[in-house]
Parts: C-alpha cells; structure tokens; sequence
C-alpha cells in the first residue's frame, strides 16, 4: 500500500478563472479561446456557455442563446463548490442573460473581467439591440475591467473615436458607468495600436506595434482572459493588463490563416518559440 505523500509534495490547483461567454465552432474566439489563453497562462480555465454559435473564418451563421436557468445552473455549479479566482463574461446574447451574469458578478467577491461583446470580427451582431441597456446598467456597475472597443465605446455611451486623443473622453464616459477599471481599445485608429486604461483618476497607455497579419480573430476575447488569468495570479490590474498585452501582441504576430477567411491568433505562440 502506498502511502500519502506529505501536503507540502500534493499536487496544488493553478489560479481558477471561469469564463462565461459563447462558444464559437471554428475555435478562434469565445470560450475556446477563454480557455486556450487560461491554460497558456497557468490557470485553471472553467466555462459558463451563455450561447452557442455556427461559426467559421468567413462569419457567424447563427447563434443560439441558452435558457437563463441553464446559464444559472453552470455558474451555481462552479460557484458554489469549485470556486474562482477570476470571472470573465464575452457573448452574453440577450438582456435576460447580461442580468443573470450580472447578478452572479455583484455575488462575487473575485475580479471580473467584462469584455461588452456586440459584434463579431465580421461585424454579425451577437448582443440584441434592448439588451445594450442591461450592459450599462446592470452589467458594467459590476465589473472591475471592462474591455470595450471602439465600436462598443460608441454603442454604450455615443462617444465617436477618431484618433488617440479621443480615448480619454471614450474612457470617461465609460468609466461614468460604473466599472471600476476602463480599457479602451484603440486598435482599430491609424498608426501604431494604443489602448488607454483609466480608474478616474490614473491613466495608463499600452502601445504595442503593428504586424502585418490580418488572421487577428478573437482577439478581444484572449485578451479578456489574459487579463483575468494574471487577475487570478495576483497581479494588480495595470501589471495585469500589461501583461495581458504582452500575451496578445505575441498571438497576433503567429495568427495563422484557417479557413477561406480570417484565420486565429496563436494562443500556444510561447509553447512554440
């Protein structure tokens, strides 16, 4: 009979971080890439599905929301006997389905990470229009990160960014939401991508260069994640963040064709260098 190993040589669980978020089919974005990046990062990746998505590299072809008692039940499950370190919410689909997230959040005594998904990278809608209003209202009050782009900026508050010196006023109104962090994504302006996060008070400026490499699907979803795992490292959220673009701009540069269209970032970049 072999005995026990002493508790100082037990296998230890990583950092716990659950994602709750679509699934996306081609494997790019949503949940497979949540837990790509988790697993990448050292941390234990655990899902909610809110929806599930026929997808591939040209489009979203459909999507399908799940019923609120079983986005209730996945994330009791977890909760109540598994835990987290970390929470990060993607697709949420429908205004039923942001307050069911969103009561879980304010439940929660753990970071969260809210990537305010509306539109894929195709530009197909994944968030019912009368669903924006439960974001700002009930979904962004309780996040600690929220993660919008540009398009999503403009969607939630109506402020229009045209160049860098419009990020502040984007993270302002954004900010008068509720979020305790903003991080605003300015990857889509000319020139040299930078990304603007700010508490109210502190400003902090991520640049990072551009590569010429258009298979960049999902890349607000790992970046999301990225930024929850170090969340659940232990990182305060300027360290997480820097990190997390760290993480990214290395999976953008070895983003890989897949498909006929717009193929994914390379969330195993480290493990292959």
């Amino acid at each position: 009979m072999t005995p026990n190993p002493p508790a100082s040589r037990r296998p230890q669980a990583p950092p716990l971080v659950l994602t709750v978020a679509g699934s996306d089919s081609g494997g790019g974005a949503g949940i497979q890439a949540d837990l790509k990046t988790m697993l990448a990062l050292g941390t234990h990746g655990m899902s909610v599905i809110a929806a599930v998505t026929a997808q591939n590299s040209l489009g979203v072809q459909g999507y399908w929301e799940l019923p609120p008692e079983a986005v209730r039940a996945q994330l009791d499950s977890v909760l109540s006997d598994i835990g987290v370190d970390a929470i990060k919410t993607g697709m949420l689909a429908s205004t039923v389905l942001v307050e069911t997230v969103a009561e879980a959040l304010s439940g929660s005594d753990a970071p969260s990470v809210v990537d305010p998904v509306g539109v894929s990278k195709h530009g197909d809608p994944l968030l019912a229009p009368d669903a924006v209003d439960a974001v700002r209202t009930a979904l962004l009050p309780a996040a600690t990160v929220v993660t919008p782009n540009l398009y999503e900026v403009e969607q939630l508050t109506g402020v229009k960014v045209v160049d860098e010196a419009g990020l502040r006023e984007a993270a302002e109104a954004v900010k008068a939401l509720g979020p305790r962090w903003v991080l605003i994504k300015g990857g889509h302006l000319p020139g040299e991508p930078a990304d603007l996060l700010f508490d109210g008070e502190r400003e902090y400026r991520f640049t990072a260069p551009r590569h010429d490499n258009r298979h960049t699907h999902g890349t607000g979803c790992t970046l999301a994640s990225a930024i929850a795992s170090h969340l659940a490292l232990g990182e305060d959220v300027p360290a997480a963040v820097g990190k997390a673009k760290e993480y990214v701009t290395g999976a953008i540069a070895a983003g890989f064709p897949l498909g006929a269209g717009i193929g994914p970032v390379d969330h195993a970049w480290r493990l292959r260098g």
